[in-house]
């Protein structure tokens, strides 16, 4: 435990840190021996003792350290700084940049006071440097001057930690604390007890005043002039009678305020469900989608620049493919054969412009056939028929064919060394014919 902790404290309230001057003294647990406050090089972040804080905490160490004696220019005008320093700070670091123009605006004193005040706040071990600010010019030519800030976090030192019986565990900035001693813990139960006496003080205080608890009316009662109504001589009561122009309620219809005819809120026409088609015009099932979409999803890990498009739309740009039985790796065998190197951005509608060509070329082929009346069936129907002349046609066609070229592989001299000659044993076999 430092000894460097003042002869008596005083606590801020931390449920009030806006009243800074509301305070509570208390007992400390040590007295002061020596005054050292922190030198210059040790007010860095990086070599600092004292150790991070957030605002309502470091604005309660800020009132002990400004009546604790430790540092003779501390005073009124070094909180009045430190709340406008807490006022801005970042609630979680205690991060908070200088802005010394907007502290003298905010507060009302000279540049110089705020200045020599800071440099209290750092002698105390209460601000330490975050980013030191440079006047230095660092716009680019042609531009406005730019400096950069300065920027400071709030610090609680170890003075305070050790009047207040505070454990901590680590070092340094990154020091927080852990606990408390058996005498902080008294020290910390009184202060709360005198907090809390000073609040019921005030609570009383202020339910105590003139009209506070007494519901008395403090207005005088407001005076309204009678009512004439000798104007009103001249009307009828209401009649009890019918009235012609009010329609007769028809419970049987169920409806007791708004006619069916002429309802007040005109609805619009129910929008229409959205119909899928095939290419050859039948009606798309559920089912179908379904199968396109299964087949869809396993295309996508198989093609890298499809993982940007939906699924549902990816389906229908593959329906080309999907519905002509392909499955998922022939679907991507197709895709892979483009040799994309980019990725399109939408590529549903890179697929459909791809597939476009294909399917109007196939459309015109169909059609080309329809106008030619060309029927597949009936064109070979002469060669699947089971005709044997068709069969003997064949042959002797065959054995022409043989003859006419050994005739000419031997006009050229290139005689057949074997003795087989195959037209002649097809003309035989045509000449026998086929057996029945």
């Amino acid at each position: 435990m430092s000894d460097l902790a003042p002869p008596r404290g005083l606590l801020l309230d931390a449920r009030t840190p806006e009243a800074l001057g509301a305070t509570t003294a208390v007992e400390p647990l040590v007295a002061l021996s020596a005054v050292q406050l922190v030198t210059e090089e040790d007010q860095d972040v990086l070599r600092t003792r004292s150790r991070r804080a957030e605002p309502q905490a470091w604005l309660r160490a800020m009132v002990w350290l400004a009546d604790s004696g430790l540092d003779q220019g501390a005073g009124p005008s070094t909180l009045l700084v430190a709340r406008d320093l807490a006022a801005r700070m970042d609630y979680r670091r205690g991060i908070v940049i200088y802005d010394l123009a907007g502290v003298v605006t905010r507060t009302g004193l000279s540049k110089a006071t705020v200045k020599r005040h800071v440099r209290v706040l750092r002698r105390l071990g209460a601000l330490v440097w975050m980013v030191r600010g440079s006047k230095r010019n660092l716009a680019l030519p042609g531009e406005q001057y730019m400096a950069t800030a300065a920027i400071y976090g709030a610090v609680i030192p170890p003075v305070y930690d050790d009047a207040m019986g505070h454990r901590l565990t680590g070092a340094g900035y990154g020091a927080r604390v852990c606990g408390v001693t058996p005498g902080g813990r008294e020290l910390a139960i009184a202060g709360a007890t005198a907090r809390s006496d000073a609040r019921q003080e005030q609570r009383r205080t202020s339910r105590s005043g003139p009209g506070a608890r007494r519901k008395v009316r403090t207005v005088p009662p407001v005076e309204n002039r009678a009512v004439d109504n000798s104007c009103s001589t001249c009307h009828e009561p209401h009649s009890l009678g019918r009235n012609s122009q009010i329609p007769i309620v028809d419970a049987e219809r169920g409806c007791n305020y708004t006619s069916r005819e002429h309802p007040k809120c005109l609805k619009g026409p129910c929008p229409s469900r959205r119909i899928s088609w095939n290419a050859d015009g039948s009606r798309r099932t559920a089912r179908e989608t379904r199968a396109a979409i299964r087949v869809t999803q396993q295309v996508r890990p198989l093609v890298n620049w499809t993982q940007a498009e939906d699924l549902r739309p990816l389906e229908v740009a593959l329906r080309p493919l999907t519905d002509a039985g392909w499955d998922a790796h022939m679907v991507a065998a197709e895709l892979h054969s483009w040799m994309l190197t980019w990725r399109p951005a939408r590529p549903a509608a890179y697929i459909r412009a791809r597939l476009a060509p294909q399917a109007a070329a196939e459309h015109a082929a169909a059609a080309l056939e329809a106008a030619e009346s060309w029927n597949a069936s009936a064109a070979f129907g002469a060669f699947t028929a089971p005709r044997a002349e068709l069969l003997l046609d064949l042959l002797q066609g065959v054995a022409a064919g043989m003859a006419a070229y050994s005739a000419m592989q031997a006009a050229r001299g290139l005689d057949d060394l074997t003795d087989f000659d195959a037209a002649a044993d097809v003309a035989a076999f045509c000449a026998a014919g086929i057996p029945a």
